[in-house]
């Protein structure tokens, strides 16, 4: 069983809804943010990245950050800038860019369904980045931000959610990136709550540490609430849940400081033992196929293929690519045990394209770049159901979901 429960949504007035629509709070530094809001007093990243109003000296992590969070959400509830549903509602959120489209519905979800991995989860949440949202789910007494869920494909639940496409839209705004977002209210919603009953998990797309934070801040609201009854608005958190068939995954690419000590020869024979190895040349290398990486080393584009019995295939983690390229060259020839911490390697999301990695190795300040194929979603959903988590940095989610087009109070 998976719980969809409508709720009484705070959302922007329909005429400012381009301007109060952000990106997440994650895909951007605190510079990044700042550049962004700057002729945008209405942009939710007032909300979800307050440090942006606060002299660059605080710590993004003090609690005067928190304390802005909840004063300009507060500000923007006050000035009519966010409105609040009278009745409970579900919205279908529809997503548009390069030819790809996604339909889901956004809502809340239950922490208990969480708390017993019912919503399974593929990644590891670092207790930091937890404790940042906690801090700002408390100080605002909102969820301000959507986790991104999907589930197994189910074509009656799939027709019964595009049907609200055929409303009139409530929002319909295009991003920086081309992609068009869409919003309805969903018409059906006591047959799409009824038909998710029959739905066994859901899945965390992106978002996990959004999901974790949640979940904690309702055992501390269940800890200090005497008369707690389960029906709290603080069990829930919100999100928008998509089918898996319609999502799309990025490629995830990895670049590298350096050889490890090593000359270029010593690292490619190395590689050539794990690897069957093709010099491609100057033009940008994309793998077409799982198991083939691309290599850019020296202003050259190298194909790299999996040799077989260098990775174990019935195994759902060790059989990634991204697995395979940290255990049998990331690790071993480069050295790079962790890539969570080692600051020896870094990640640039697909959606920059090839040029950004060559740009940064032929500057000199990276020494080598990898191009990954994307992980697809059958193996998100495998490892989940295994109960395993992925690499670090495995999966790049386009496009993103907006911010501040929902906020869930508690």
């Amino acid at each position: 069983m998976s719980i969809v429960k409508p709720f009484k949504a705070v959302r922007p007035k329909k005429e400012l809804v381009e301007k109060v629509a952000s990106k997440p709070y994650d895909v951007l530094n605190s510079e990044e943010a700042r550049e962004e809001v700057k002729d945008n007093p209405y942009s939710f990243l007032h909300v979800v990245k307050p440090e942006i109003d606060l002299d660059r000296s605080v710590d993004p992590y003090d609690k005067l950050v928190y304390q802005k969070a909840a004063e300009n959400l507060n500000k923007f509830i006050e000035e009519g800038i966010l409105i609040q549903e009278k009745e409970e509602q579900l919205y279908c959120y529809e997503q548009e860019w390069k030819g790809h489209k996604q339909v889901g519905i956004a809502g809340c979800f239950s922490v208990d369904e969480y708390q017993a991995s019912k919503i399974k989860k593929h990644e590891f949440t670092r207790k930091k980045k937890e404790d940042d949202r906690v801090n700002n789910i408390l100080a605002t007494n909102a969820n301000t931000g959507p986790v991104f869920l999907t589930y197994r494909s189910v074509e009656r639940i799939d027709e019964l959610i595009m049907a609200n496409t055929h409303n009139e839209p409530l929002y319909d705004l295009t991003d920086e990136y081309g992609c068009r977002h869409r919003v309805f209210k969903v018409t059906n919603t006591n047959e799409l709550v009824d038909a998710f009953k029959s739905v066994e998990s859901l899945y965390i797309a992106d978002g996990h540490h959004r999901a974790a934070s949640a979940s904690r801040v309702r055992d501390i609201k269940k800890e200090n609430n005497p008369n707690h009854t389960g029906e709290e608005e603080y069990n829930f958190f919100l999100a928008v849940l998509f089918p898996h068939k319609q999502l799309k995954i990025l490629d995830y690419n990895r670049i590298v400081k350096d050889l490890n000590g090593l000359t270029e020869k010593e690292f490619l024979d190395k590689v050539k033992e794990s690897f069957d190895v093709a010099e491609e040349g100057e033009i940008s290398y994309s793998p077409s196929t799982s198991k083939e990486f691309g290599l850019y080393l020296s202003k050259k584009w190298y194909s790299l293929k999996a040799k077989e019995g260098s990775f174990d295939k019935n195994d759902p983690v060790k059989s990634l690519d991204v697995a395979i390229l940290q255990d049998n060259l990331l690790n071993p020839i480069l050295g790079i045990e962790d890539p969570r911490t080692d600051e020896r390697i870094d990640f640039i999301g697909g959606i920059r394209g090839l040029r950004e990695l060559e740009n940064k190795v032929n500057i000199g300040e990276w020494k080598c770049a990898f191009s990954m194929y994307p992980t697809l979603m059958e193996q998100l959903l495998d490892v989940a159901d295994a109960n395993k988590t992925m690499p670090p940095k495995s999966t790049w989610f386009e496009p993103k979901l907006r911010s501040g087009l929902f906020v869930h109070l508690l």
